[in-house]
């Protein structure tokens, strides 16, 4: 049951160093006080704020990082189950498993806004637009841009739009720097898993892990088909990637499972052990640590361009 809820949500959801710490628990509020602003969503719907909110419930992982990234995270009073990061959002109370939401707990709660996001049953915000609360939807991100325009969109709610910049100009700075290092190595193959056997899955092309696989000079062996996959071993073993990076972490051993795979022995990466157990939390959430997450899997692959 742990296995599917975690799949479920990841398929749901998928919710910088270069900043001081003082940088990113600081925010300047640049909303004129007393002067009401509006913002729109990506439902397309306009919300409209007479203050800077105050009490925040963000119904996303990502959007939670987001959010402390930008310096206002001490306004968040509920999260879902799997927001782990940063550490402070561990001590929030968990009003949502990322796909259901406690309504009722929420509305008590009664937060100034709630960051929602496209989970569950469409009509699952309802409740909480009935009673009342203002209800921001960010859709699922398939790409940087789509990150870059949460970033911006949640800023301008809370009311700090420089902040923002900042943190996306960060992002892109750090990706540069990546990109020029991996320019001349030779392209690896990857095959990227984030389901286990016997429901294997994979991420194609147009999901925000295959951004991640391109812009680390990595070439995704499943690019040629489109969205998360579920795939049989055969079609892995045809495809004979040079590298194999996983982010399943609710199995004992993901690697050495992997590895035991009956035909897969002679598959280059299992042949030359470059099978990569990485940080589910910063590779499969759109949110302001991809410039990590692009980094850290491009040192894996090309580690000799980082010396």
């Amino acid at each position: 049951m742990k296995k599917k809820l975690l799949l479920s949500s990841l398929l749901l959801i998928c919710a910088v160093g270069c900043q001081s710490d003082e940088d990113k628990t600081e925010a300047h509020e640049e909303q004129p006080e007393g002067q009401s602003y509006t913002v729109t969503d990506d439902r397309g719907e306009d919300i409209t704020f007479e203050k800077i909110p105050e009490t925040i419930v963000s119904l996303a992982p990502s959007n939670t990082e987001i959010l402390f990234e930008l310096g206002v995270g001490e306004k968040v009073v509920g999260v879902t189950e799997f927001d782990f990061y940063p550490e402070e959002a561990n001590e929030i109370e968990k009003v949502s498993d990322s796909q259901t939401i406690d309504a009722e707990r929420i509305i008590e709660l009664n937060p100034d806004v709630v960051i929602g996001y496209t989970i569950g049953a469409p009509d699952t915000l309802d409740p909480l637009e009935d009673a009342g609360i203002p209800v921001f939807v960010i859709h699922s991100a398939a790409n940087f841009e789509d990150v870059y325009s949460d970033i911006e969109q949640i800023a301008e709610v809370m009311g700090v739009t420089e902040r923002g910049e900042e943190i996306i100009t960060n992002i892109q700075a750090q990706m540069e720097e990546v990109a020029t290092k991996v320019a001349e190595a030779e392209e690896k193959d990857v095959y990227f898993e984030i389901s286990p056997s016997p429901d294997i899955y994979t991420t194609g092309a147009n999901t925000f892990q295959q951004e991640i696989i391109k812009a680390a000079g990595l070439n995704n062996v499943f690019a040629d088909e489109e969205g998360w996959l579920k795939i049989d071993e055969e079609q892995v073993i045809d495809r004979n990637p040079d590298l194999i990076a996983t982010t399943v972490t609710y199995t004992e051993d993901p690697v050495g499972e992997i590895k035991g795979r009956a035909g897969w022995g002679g598959i280059a990466a299992v042949e030359n052990e470059e099978i990569y157990l990485l940080e589910a939390d910063i590779m499969d959430r759109p949110g302001p640590r991809i410039g990590e997450a692009v980094e850290h899997l491009a040192q894996i692959a090309y580690p000799e361009k980082f010396e």
